[in-house]
């Protein structure tokens, strides 16, 4: 026992000069004799050496009998002292501390908040009561997959159905308010009686429809959605009853519904969607944009309800054959219907961010293994001290584990200050952006990633820091490293360059393939092009159609006649990359289809004269339309490109009819045009309806003009800014008809720009990565070759005294870090070859194994590893001989 107090009384002085702060450093920092540490050792007997374990470093396994049942406290005691402890030596290091908590804040802040982005887009439940049971409905038929449905095959799957609970219909109507003050067009939706009821949304005031509210010829109600009651009635309670003047109709206000209301766009009213008195609305062949959602009965499950909806599509086809021949029923999950394929993309992205946190692990691993070889000294002695491996793997993980929380705490901050700028540059095309939030669900992803992160970059090098060898320690000091920790650094930097490459790889493939979508010809000319809607006034709607037509005549020369706007132009229908209205077409001498699933459809654009001057479609054969193609003329069509080929191969079409299934009329075609991407830069040739053709407005049949003139779409093309003419547009409505509305102004440009919303999204993401795994390998071989020179620095001056060339030390240093570049290049690339084939159905014009591209990104990656291997050994050609030979 002699031995052992003064093995403690030596160490005590040593290491624990203040007692209060438990100080126990390296026998560097504190100047020990190793010699005397070491014959100390070789003195002490084993069982000795055991309790000074003891009572040094707290080990539970020596304590007395009587003390073990105190272990949880001493449990709790040790796990504080490892953490001050962990806590100082970081603190002892603070640029090493502060380079490895930014890694580490980079890495887990990303993916913390990719991880939000992916948590309330996919894995969060959609905000109703019981939302699994929610299903969508829709209409199928040989062209489409989810087809719009019509109000009787509605009505009769309510009747017939026997798996849902309830079965709802809405669709969206846009409303102009009039008769309080000054006029606003206000976004509406038309609900089936028992919609809210069925998704289990409570009115906040008041009650919802009734289903005798529900019908043609019923009093006129209005449901208020929280945002404009709150803005337009100051949340007074007393609004119940009060009546609202909606393109000229009273609608009475007999509830408030909250604001999250379960819909897809921000809405303000909703009416009764069966008092709809619109004749189309009410044929069984015609679909005007109506969506289903249903509620299954308690113990059904999907494939059961298909069963009964497909008998139901049967009976249907047999009592309406000219209708329903070939229209079947195709059911959703409501979240997977609302998702869409933005989930393939969310979920490639969150892998791709996974990959930046493994190169951020890499990368403070490297670290810790860098500073561990400074620290070999420190775990000699304490395995001189008794302590074994596993305590001293347990304090190195105790460190990593307080780096990597802190780490993902300043990684949290990260993500909550950034969280407000990334969703403003998420695309509209996202859904569910609105309900993306920094949630329990984050906070916990958060805490489990900064947990394993620490576990997963502390292990490796606690496990090598552990196998201390007291003798060779004790000899030579500090001047050698284990060349073993070189090759595990060398390993790491490889594989932080290998999956740098990759995800530069991907990000070089998205941007060359948005490079290409920016070159498509859109079909027109988007620049300097304002689009904006105007509603016209309930007097003029009430005026009938010989008026309406007549002012959709005038406004586009007010408009013209605004300095600066070359051309305007109204239209109904379609409008290129915005909405789609969609007719049965066939030609001349050919049978009508006998069923709408044979059908052949085309996109209409209904437009006044000058739409050609304003969007600058090309003309490839015969004429535009003009003034002269009036109501009082024979019917007349442009048709595009695709449809003359379509319909007529290589025969003229100039001449012949095409037959307008729910127009009713049969108009010659005059023109041909050039086909317009409808669907977006992106569509290529998979678009749903590839055929297009344009018609007078002023010959749109009467009995559609009240419906169309509801919300008439306007474009004007400028000489300036399409923004800065806002004003002079509004100003001309104004004074043409001030109870009109004009609303919805947005540029074409961000129109074309919207339709391809979600490639960008997705290239900004990979190249944001891509960027920030490129900086951590740059960091990452940087770090290991100013290691390698600091440990070389004597080796280094021995050359040079003896008569090396420094351009010799230059390259030999260089060829270090141009031997990992080359390695971790060669592996990305392979890696690269494979994963990248994941992004095959997001690339345009563009291969996913694109040679250009791996060219590219491999001389890059190459580049940047050589730049930073050159600085660390253009520093090592510098090294004084004299210096470099007293370096210890």
């Amino acid at each position: 026992m002699l031995w052992a107090r003064r093995f403690w009384l030596s160490f005590e002085s040593l290491f624990r000069r203040n007692r209060k702060a438990h100080r126990l450093d390296d026998e560097i920092q504190f100047h020990l004799d190793q010699q005397i540490l070491e014959n100390l050792a070789a003195r002490m007997n084993p069982r000795d050496a055991r309790h000074a374990a003891m009572r040094t470093f707290g080990n539970p396994t020596f304590l007395k009998e009587e003390t073990r049942d105190t272990w949880g406290w001493i449990w709790i005691e040790q796990t504080t002292s490892d953490l001050c402890y962990a806590a100082r030596m970081l603190r002892k290091s603070p640029g090493f501390t502060a380079v490895a908590m930014l890694t580490l804040a980079l890495g887990i802040g990303a993916n913390t908040e990719l991880f939000a982005i992916v948590s309330s887009v996919l894995l969060n439940p959609l905000p109703y009561f019981q939302p699994n049971q929610l299903v969508a409905i829709y209409q199928r038929t040989s062209q489409f997959q989810a087809a719009g449905v019509t109000y009787p095959n509605f009505l009769d799957w309510q009747k017939q159905n026997q798996s849902f609970r309830l079965l709802g219909a809405y669709s969206e109507h846009d409303f102009n308010l009039t008769g309080a003050g000054e006029p606003e067009k206000l976004r509406g939706q038309m609900i089936s009686a028992g919609f809210f009821s069925m998704l289990g949304v409570r009115p906040l005031l008041g009650r919802t429809f009734r289903p005798e509210e529900d019908r043609l010829g019923a009093n006129g109600v209005v449901l208020l959605a929280e945002g404009l009651w709150k803005r337009r009635f100051a949340s007074s309670p007393d609004v119940l009853g009060y009546t609202l003047n909606l393109y000229g109709k009273a609608y009475t206000v007999v509830g408030v519904v909250p604001g999250d209301a379960p819909f897809f766009r921000p809405t303000d009213v909703f009416v009764p969607i069966g008092a709809w008195d619109d004749p189309t609305f009410r044929d069984r062949r015609v679909g005007v944009g109506m969506s289903v959602i249903g509620r299954l009965k308690p113990g059904l499950d999907l494939r059961q309800a298909q069963a009964d909806m497909d008998a139901i599509a049967r009976n249907l086809e047999s009592a309406y054959p000219d209708a329903d021949k070939g229209v079947g029923i195709r059911l959703v999950p409501l979240k997977e219907d609302i998702v869409g394929d933005v989930q393939r993309i969310l979920l490639l992205m969150l892998g791709a961010v996974g990959f930046v946190l493994l190169i951020a692990c890499a990368n403070v691993a490297g670290l810790l293994l860098a500073r561990s070889a400074a620290r070999t000294g420190e775990f000699a002695v304490r395995v001189a001290f008794g302590a074994g491996r596993a305590r001293v793997i347990r304090q190195l993980l105790t460190e990593s584990l307080l780096l990597a929380t802190t780490g993902g705490g300043l990684g949290l901050l990260l993500a909550s200050w950034s969280m407000k700028s990334i969703i403003r540059v998420l695309p509209q095309a996202l859904p569910r952006a609105d309900d993306i939030q920094l949630d329990t669900h984050v906070l916990l992803f958060t805490l489990i990633v900064s947990g394993v992160t620490g576990l997963l970059f502390g292990l490796i090098p606690a496990v090598k820091s552990s196998r201390a060898n007291l003798a060779v320690t004790f000899k030579e000091g500090s001047r050698r490293s284990s060349p073993t920790r070189h090759r595990t650094q060398g390993i790491f930097v490889v594989a932080e360059m290998a999956i740098a490459l990759v995800l530069l790889a991907g990000a070089g493939l998205m941007l060359r393939s948005l490079a290409k979508l920016w070159n498509v010809d859109p079909g027109f000319d988007p620049h300097h092009v304002l689009f904006f809607n105007v509603a016209p006034s309930p007097g003029r709607l009430a005026s009938g159609p010989a008026q309406i037509l007549q002012a959709l005549r005038e406004l586009p020369k007010r408009f013209e006649a605004v300095p600066g706007i070359e051309a305007s132009a109204a239209l109904f229908g379609s409008l290129p990359m915005q909405g789609d209205s969609e007719v049965p077409v066939w030609r001349d001498g050919q049978a009508p289809p006998t069923s709408a699933s044979e059908m052949n459809f085309a996109m209409v654009y209904g437009v006044t004269p000058h739409y050609w001057k304003a969007m600058r479609i090309p003309l490839i054969r015969g004429r535009y339309l003009t003034e002269q193609d009036n109501e009082h003329s024979p019917p007349v069509v442009l048709i595009d490109e695709n449809l003359a080929y379509r319909f007529f191969g290589k025969e003229d079409p100039l001449g012949r009819r095409i037959h307008l299934g729910v127009i009713g009329t049969e108009p010659e075609i005059v023109g041909i045009v050039g086909h317009v991407k409808h669907e977006g830069l992106a569509s290529g040739g998979r678009e749903k309806i590839p055929a297009q053709f344009y018609m007078p407005f002023t010959q749109v049949p009467e009995r559609f003009i009240s419906e169309v003139s509801l919300g008439v779409d306007f474009v004007a093309r400028t000489t300036g800014p399409p923004e800065s003419f806002i004003g002079a547009i509004r100003e001309a409505s104004k004074q043409f008809d001030s109870q009109q509305v004009v609303y919805a102004f947005d540029s074409m440009d961000a129109i074309v720009r919207s339709s391809i919303a979600m490639q960008h999204f997705s290239m900004m993401l990979l190249s944001a990565f891509a960027a920030l795994a490129l900086l951590l390998s740059c960091l990452g071989i940087y770090g290991l070759i100013v290691y390698v020179v600091g440990q070389r620095t004597h080796e280094i001056g021995v050359r040079i005294a003896l008569g090396a060339v420094r351009k010799n030390v230059l390259w030999l240093i260089l060829g270090h870090g141009a031997k990992m570049t080359a390695m971790g290049t060669a592996i990305g690339l392979m890696g690269a070859f494979g994963l990248t084939r994941l992004l095959s159905n997001f690339l345009f014009g563009v291969s996913s194994s694109d040679p250009i591209t791996f060219c590219a990104v491999a001389i890059l990656m190459i580049f940047v590893g050589l730049l930073a291997s050159w600085v660390p050994a253009r520093r090592a050609t510098r090294v004084d001989p004299m210096v470099a030979l007293r370096y210890e």
